[in-house]
């Protein structure tokens, strides 16, 4: 198999992967050389509840959107991937089927992990499995803390933060292209789209601006002190 071809902004998104966070760049470059980068346009679906769970991704480009479907057809958003995080690695490990659909919310690009290879990077890379069972620790955490923020943080102070997470940290200013179904940034932010469209008009004051799919910021940092203000 091939190297695949990363952008230096694919990398960056590497480098937002709880995954391959604290690895080195050659090994990071030895764990992408097994897996490929696969492209999906809007709609698309990367993968079916119930098909086998024989790899996972994680997002180098765009939005991939799990949910599942109700028996009368509607779909049920569990949550929305965004660029630098992963999806798919627990059930890929537990050799099962996806419990959920997976489809690309955006035009999207993915790298995608066969299990094999994987397996094969673990017996290979102590430092894959040692970062590995970081990012099941991070993702634990992570998942404690979105449920505290749920319950703590009043809905604009839930959109700044979502927001701030997507900012390159070196800019004072950003422009976040969002999935043009604005539902799906309300239902990972556990929001009805009714509450997400006030949160955003709440912190206009702050230069938060909204342009159909797009989000400008012109201070980045009038929305961190807003974040940190009792």
């Amino acid at each position: 198999m091939s190297a695949p071809h990363l952008t230096a902004e694919d990398r960056a998104s590497l480098r937002g992967c709880p995954l391959f966070r604290d690895l080195s760049d050659q090994t990071i470059d030895r764990v992408v050389h097994r897996a490929r980068v696969a492209k999906y346009p809007r709609g698309q679906l990367v993968f079916a509840q119930g098909d086998p769970a024989n790899a996972f991704f994680i997002v180098l480009e765009g939005w991939v959107k799990l949910y599942r479907l109700a028996a009368n057809g509607d779909e049920a958003v569990v949550t929305v991937v965004a660029r630098g995080e992963s999806f798919a690695e627990p059930v890929m490990f537990l050799g099962g089927r996806y419990p959920v659909y997976a489809s690309a919310a955006t035009p999207c690009r993915l790298l995608r992990m066969e299990y094999d290879a994987f397996v094969s990077c673990l017996e290979s890379e102590r430092d894959v499995a040692t970062a590995m069972l970081a990012s099941i620790a991070w993702r634990a955490a992570a998942l404690t803390e979105q449920i505290g923020m749920l319950k703590m943080l009043n809905a604009p102070r839930r959109v700044a933060e979502f927001l701030l997470s997507l900012c390159p940290f070196e800019r004072n200013d950003a422009r976040i292209p969002l999935p043009y179904e604005k539902a799906l940034i309300a239902a990972r932010l556990g929001m009805t789209p009714e509450s997400f469209s006030r949160a955003l008009a709440a912190l206009r004051k702050f230069g938060v601006r909204v342009a159909r799919d797009v989000i400008t910021i012109d201070d980045v940092g009038a929305l961190r002190d807003y974040m940190h203000v009792n």
